[in-house]
Parts: C-alpha cells; structure tokens; sequence
C-alpha cells in the first residue's frame, strides 16, 4: 500500500512537471505585464518578472540568476522602463534566438512630469507650473508608466498578441479568443473609471513620484508631483506645495511602497491631511485601478 501511495505521488509530480515544461517561458520587465501577458497567454505561458516585487524599475539591476534563467526564454515583452535602456540590449545578446517585443511601440507618451512650482517661475518652467526634463531616476524626459492607462495598455496588449502568435503559432487562434476578451475587459474599466470621475470639477490629486500622469490624462484629472527632477522638494518649494494643498482643500498625499515618503509626510502634516499609499506596481492591474480610482476619488472630495 505505501509503494502504491509512493508511485502516485511520484506520477503526480512527474505530471505537474511536464505541464509547467509544456508552458513557454516569456520575461517581463514589470510585474502588472505578467497581469497583460497571462490574460492573453493563459495557461500557455509561463510568465517571469525581471523587476522584483518591491524595486524601482528606474534603476534596477537584473541578478545573475535572472541573466542565466533568461537563456531559456522564448520572448521578452518590454515596456520601455529606465532600466530597460541599460539592459535590454544585454538580455537579448544573452538569448539571440529570444524575440524581443517592444510593447510601448506606436504608444503616445507624453514628457515626464518632474516637479511642479506653483508660486515663483522657474527656468523651464511650463505655464501651468510643471517642469519637463531629466530626472535623478532616469526617465529620460518621456513618462513611462504606460501601464496605468486603460486606453494604452489595449496598445499594448495587440503587441503582445502578435509577440505570442508569432512564438506560438499553433495556438494563435487561443491567443485571439483570450485577446479579444482581455479587450473587453479593459473596455469595462475604461467606462468604470470614466463613471467614477464624471461629475467632479476640481480634479487636482498630490502625489510623491509622479507616476499617475497618463492615468490622469485618460479620465482628465490634474495630478501635482511632490518631486523635483526626482529629488525631494527644496523649502520655498515644499511651501508652495503646501500653500497650493491648503487652497484647493487637498487632504490626502499618494505615495508608492517604492519611494520615500518623509516629503509626503510633512505636507500631510501641515495640510492636516494623511498619507494613503497608490501602488503603480501592483500585480492585479484592474483591481488595484479601481482601488486606486476610489482613493484619488476619496481625496478630491
């Protein structure tokens, strides 16, 4: 009876081996495309995520681990991230036979929000207070964080279907069935969201890192970045951030887990207001969007 027990046990996972060795293996550079890519792949693929749960895509560093695990890898999906401008070239001369997806491709991006001054004009400065330029994270001028924005991520999502097509031949019609129901997945959020923001007229939000710009662009709300060209405020400008919070009424400052939050904290003080965190990061892309709608919705009351 025990050798029966044993040579069950050993069949089971001798199965469950197989099937994860049946799975192609593809890399991501963060952890909401795993989200994009399995919704598409479903059990097709196996998905890895090169920026660690918790580390800043702006200046990771992949571990030596990660280069040696990639020669395997049948695709990688990249999103245009800092360190993808470091890296990438080294990760595909790693794997020649790998393809590469550039998913940001025919994505519109807009100049990256480094630091708004809302009192004194500053050289660079924009009209509405906001400055554009190189920041200490590496960001290059263009805002990367395309993932936050329904309407991109369908961009996104049609190159990661032709990316796992191409790999994959022989199941592209899955991939297309399991496209076009992550389409109008996306599709349902884009019109949650939109209903979520309709009727508020002063929509100006605070955040530290000023990750949520085409999320702010796509349901037309205003967002005001603590950071200057990635450092935290000087004085005269943490008082001009203050001022402009306490004449709008803001009472909540978003921070992400990744970034410090001393900045965040002080205005929240002196506003009277709190801290609440707004994870760009996260792994369930369309829930965490709605959590995070629901915040910044909270905080323009």
């Amino acid at each position: 009876m025990k050798k029966q027990i044993i040579i069950a046990i050993f069949a089971l996972m001798s199965a469950q081996t197989t099937v994860a060795q049946d799975k192609i293996p593809v890399y991501v550079s963060i952890v909401p495309q795993r989200y994009f890519v399995q919704q598409i792949g479903k059990d097709l693929v196996d998905v890895h995520v090169m920026v660690s749960p918790g580390a800043s895509p702006a200046i990771y560093e992949p571990k030596p681990r990660q280069m040696a695990d990639i020669s395997t890898a049948k695709a990688y999906f990249s999103i245009g991230v800092p360190f993808e401008g470091r890296w990438l070239s080294k990760i595909a001369s790693s794997n020649p036979a790998m393809k590469v997806v550039a998913t940001d491709r025919e994505v519109q991006k807009i100049p990256m929000a480094v630091g708004y001054h809302l009192d004194e004009p500053v050289d660079g400065e924009h009209p509405d207070g906001r400055e554009h330029g190189e920041d200490d994270h590496g960001h290059g001028g263009m805002d990367p964080h395309i993932w936050l924005s329904p309407p991109l991520v369908k961009i996104q999502a049609r190159h990661i279907l032709h990316g796992l097509e191409e790999i994959d031949p022989a199941h592209g019609s899955r991939y297309e069935q399991n496209y076009r129901a992550f389409i109008r997945k996306i599709d349902s959020l884009d019109e949650a969201l939109n209903r979520k923001f309709a009727k508020w007229k002063d929509r100006r939000f605070i955040v530290f890192h000023p990750s949520w710009g085409y999320f702010a662009q796509a349901y037309n709300l205003k967002m005001t970045a603590i950071e200057v060209q990635g450092k935290d405020p000087k004085p005269a400008q943490l008082q001009s951030l203050i001022k402009h919070a306490r004449h709008k009424g803001i009472k909540v400052v978003f921070v992400q887990p990744q970034f410090s939050m001393r900045s965040a904290k002080l205005i929240a003080r002196e506003i009277g207001g709190k801290v609440a965190f707004a994870d760009p990061l996260a792994e369930n892309w369309a829930d965490n969007l709605l959590g995070v709608a629901d915040q910044f919705k909270a905080a323009l009351k």
